[in-house]
């Protein structure tokens, strides 16, 4: 029987005529509707006819979550009276319950992806909901846009609708070509913000890592929420661990205390979302419960702030999810949900003053993630470098040219980025790309079964209290009767008939350690690591790597790293979870980051040559190179003269002013004079270092190569104008004394020092290459007087005050009162009347 009371109370009904009018219209739509309002449960209801009249439709429910997707189902099938199975259904990775009268499907964006590239046409479907929407996963942009494709190319009856609990839409309307935005207003009661903070400061979160008192205290504030408030408490963490420490806090607290995440078992979920009637509840919940569920008899909110988010280091071969501050936009989220049902109040784990400096909205996956699998999907649509489809951001250039040599590297794409026929299998094998290849070839090498044991083992990091050893964390997956243990067991039975009939190979993979060292190396070969001592070890990406103290693989010649993160500020990763492998499975899984030949480099100030064998950055083994090939020496030298600069070479006093001068001439009057930059002059070594840089071997020999000779070689000489150097930038200037004064060029204008009396009676500054120079006027001690570029204004209004601070102090010089009419001078006033 049809629940219609239930139907009735749920907000969202009253903007159903207005999305039913956009979809018969325009066949899209945007729906913007607070979570608690029905947008999940109702529309997809009303969009298949079961409720409400219209015609008989079949409607696809995406969701960005397996929990969200198994509730929302549940939840509907409540609403008709029914159980999952029939004419609602869902499918998730693993688990499929739908029935031949099913019309609503609710399924994870990861599984109507999977679907889309089967079955562009979506055949037999009339409808698709992307929900949640906002939350901007990877994989439900990634829908859209393939949604959006085939809209436009072959199914233009296809109805389409983005829903969101936010009312920051018009994005998504732009990107559905100008839809319509429907909004649903809800029922919502106030909420009162008290701010909590730590009373001391605590670490901020880096990594995995969340600083324990942070979480003494979130523990504290919900015992706080328990005694000063009335309802149950809906408190947000970032992750499963989180929780974890938080409800061992809890211990004796006056309340049931529950754990929904997406780990949590089925009859957990189940309680949580069915609400009870028998006493008060502590909901420690991460951050599906912002708007994926709803958690019925909330009235108090307890928030840590934190949340989780994808985080890829290229250069280092590492991504894992991070802990991160969460936005504004997740902080109302959260908050929102104490006033569903009546009043309530949200405890704010932070000062009120940092609240307007967090980031207003989550960052979209695609701009922070690994973008390998989206990079795979896209080559398989047949779009390799996603430019031709509707994304909402762009995915950046750096992590799509990663993801790329990833793919290459697995076999998944060709060297035109086309994908494969092995990429098109990897990619229907609902696993990241490197554990796809992991597991096919694997499964040649240590059976499908065992291959399949370890790449589910990989697929979802296991609890902790398995420990850093992954052969070890297999055993206790097989014997365990965790929650884990269960759903390791049932991804292996889902792999496992994808690679029916592979064999081991005889000779490798014999035991459970082997195996698991070998697939965890094919998965990520970067990560093969060589031991240097005291349980540090260098991985083949170039990252050092650490394991704790108490690690029993610390002893080991190689590991193959599976999981990893890097502290901030931290030198080297971190090690997880990992196992040991020898040097043959490491050659094996690494291949194509073997390179053997000679090597010749700029190292620690000289010339090094080698032959040496490596996989990436790790050595296998080095020997001198004695005559190592000459090109190779020359590169290296020039990047030593990169590195440690061009002062190296024999440089001279004059030969640093001949650079000064042609830079000014280069600066002033440009071609054909010479660039003398460090840049410019490193980029054509060819044409002023030779022949003496190809003679050279080693640092020593760069010091005996003359620049300024080699400079000369620059010289306009072709043109004739090299020797106009003297005229144009001359060394010296000839004053009216008769002295030759140097002039230097180092500064943005050419500047002549000159004791002042050498410069009676000159009324017009001096110039070079038509630019004045800068005069600096000397005392007869040779110290600073005066500075000018205009010597007529100097004598005119300058030289008053100068003659009279100084004529005191210099009697015996003449300081005329009119030094444009007497003759310059070097000497003293007494020598010149002698003479």
């Amino acid at each position: 029987m049809i629940r219609t009371d239930a139907l009735d109370r749920l907000p969202v009904r009253t903007a159903v005529p207005a999305l039913r009018q956009a979809l018969d219209d325009r066949g899209v739509a945007v729906l913007c509707a607070p979570p608690g309002t029905g947008k999940t449960t109702l529309v997809p209801l009303v969009l298949a006819g079961l409720v409400g009249g219209g015609p008989a439709r079949r409607v696809v429910v995406a969701e960005p979550r397996r929990i969200a997707a198994r509730a929302a189902a549940r939840r509907m099938a409540w609403l008709l009276g029914e159980q999952t199975g029939r004419r609602v259904g869902f499918t998730v990775r693993g688990e499929r319950v739908v029935g031949r009268d099913t019309v609503v499907e609710v399924v994870t964006t990861g599984v109507l992806l999977q679907r889309l590239q089967r079955d562009q046409e979506l055949a037999g479907v009339d409808a698709v909901i992307i929900d949640e929407c906002h939350e901007r996963h990877l994989d439900a942009d990634t829908v859209a846009a393939f949604l959006l494709d085939v809209r436009e190319a072959i199914r233009p009856d296809l109805r389409l609708v983005a829903a969101s609990a936010t009312t920051d839409a018009q994005g998504w309307a732009r990107l559905l070509g100008d839809a319509p935005v429907v909004e649903a207003q809800g029922v919502s009661h106030p909420v009162e913000v008290v701010w909590a903070p730590p009373v001391r400061p605590v670490r901020p979160p880096h990594g995995m890592r969340v600083d324990p008192a942070l979480l003494t205290h979130v523990a504290s504030v919900v015992r706080r929420a328990l005694a000063e408030r009335d309802g149950d408490v809906l408190c947000f963490l970032p992750g499963v661990g989180e929780i974890g420490r938080v409800a061992g806090q809890l211990a004796g607290v006056p309340a049931e205390v529950l754990q929904v995440h997406g780990r949590a078992p089925a009859a957990v979920q189940d309680a949580v979302l069915a609400g009870s009637s028998a006493g008060r509840r502590v909901v420690l919940a991460t951050s599906v419960a912002e708007s994926s569920l709803t958690v019925p008899g909330v009235r108090i909110v307890v928030d840590s702030g934190l949340a989780r988010e994808p985080r890829t280091d290229h250069a280092r071969g590492l991504s894992a999810l991070t802990t991160v501050r969460a936005s504004q936009a997740a902080g109302r989220q959260r908050a929102g949900r104490a006033g569903r049902e009546a009043p309530g109040a949200v405890y704010r784990c932070w000062e009120q003053g940092e609240d307007g400096r967090l980031a207003r909205f989550p960052s979209p996956e695609i701009k922070v993630a690994d973008l390998a699998a989206f990079a795979l999907q896209a080559a398989c649509w047949g779009d390799p470098d996603a430019s031709g489809l509707a994304l909402l951001d762009p995915p950046p250039a750096g992590a799509m040219g990663a993801a790329r040599e990833t793919l290459t590297a697995v076999g998944a794409v060709d060297a035109d980025g086309r994908v494969t026929d092995r990429g098109v299998r990897m990619s229907r094998l609902g696993l990241h790309p490197r554990l796809a290849r992991a597991l096919l070839d694997g499964a040649a090498e240590v059976g499908g079964r065992r291959a399949a044991e370890v790449v589910a083992l990989l697929s979802e990091e296991p609890p902790r209290e398995y420990g850093d050893d992954l052969a070890a964390a297999l055993r206790t997956a097989r014997r365990g009767g965790d929650g884990y243990a269960a759903r390791w067991r049932q991804e292996v039975r889902r792999l496992s008939p994808s690679i029916e009939g592979s064999d081991e190979r005889s000779g490798r993979g014999g035991s459970d350690d082997a195996a698991v060292g070998l697939v965890a190396a094919l998965a990520f070969p970067e990560r093969v690591a060589r031991a240097r001592g005291e349980g540090a070890f260098l991985m083949a990406s170039g990252t050092g790597a650490e394991l704790g103290d108490g690690s029993r693989l610390r002893s080991a010649p190689w590991l193959a790293v599976a999981v990893a993160d890097r502290p901030a500020h931290a030198a080297s990763a971190r090690v997880r979870l990992a196992a040991v492998v020898d040097e043959d499975t490491a050659r094996l899984a690494a291949g194509h980051l073997r390179f053997s030949g000679e090597e010749v480099r700029w190292t620690d100030g000289d010339v090094v040559a080698r032959s040496v064998e490596r996989l990436g950055a790790v050595e296998l083994s080095v020997r001198a190179l004695k005559q190592p090939r000459p090109e190779l020496v020359r590169a290296a030298l020039v990047d030593g003269l990169g590195r440690d600069g061009l002062g190296l070479l024999r440089w001279t006093r004059e030969t640093g002013q001949l650079r000064e001068r042609l830079a000014f001439l280069h600066r002033e009057l440009g071609t054909p004079w010479p660039d003398v930059s460090d840049g410019a002059l490193l980029a054509r070594t060819e044409e002023w270092l030779e022949p003496e840089l190809s003679r050279a071997r080693r640092r020593s020999d760069l010091a005996r190569i003359d620049a300024g000779q080699a400079l000369r070689r620059l010289l306009p000489w072709a043109t004739g104008e090299a020797a106009r150097l003297d005229e144009l930038a001359p060394e010296r200037i000839e004053v009216p004394s008769g002295s030759r004064i140097r002039v230097e060029y180092g500064a943005e204008q050419p500047v002549l020092a000159v004791k002042l009396q050498e410069l009676f009676g000159l009324t017009e500054t001096p110039t070079v290459a038509g630019v004045p120079v800068l005069v600096h006027l000397l005392s007869p001690a040779g110290r600073p007087a005066a500075v000018t570029a205009d010597l007529a204004s100097f004598w005119r209004d300058g030289y008053r005050a100068v003659r009279a601070e100084l004529r005191g102090r210099y009697p015996k010089h003449p300081w005329p009162e009119d030094p444009t009419t007497v003759e310059a001078t070097r000497f003293t006033s007494a020598r010149l009347r002698r003479e």
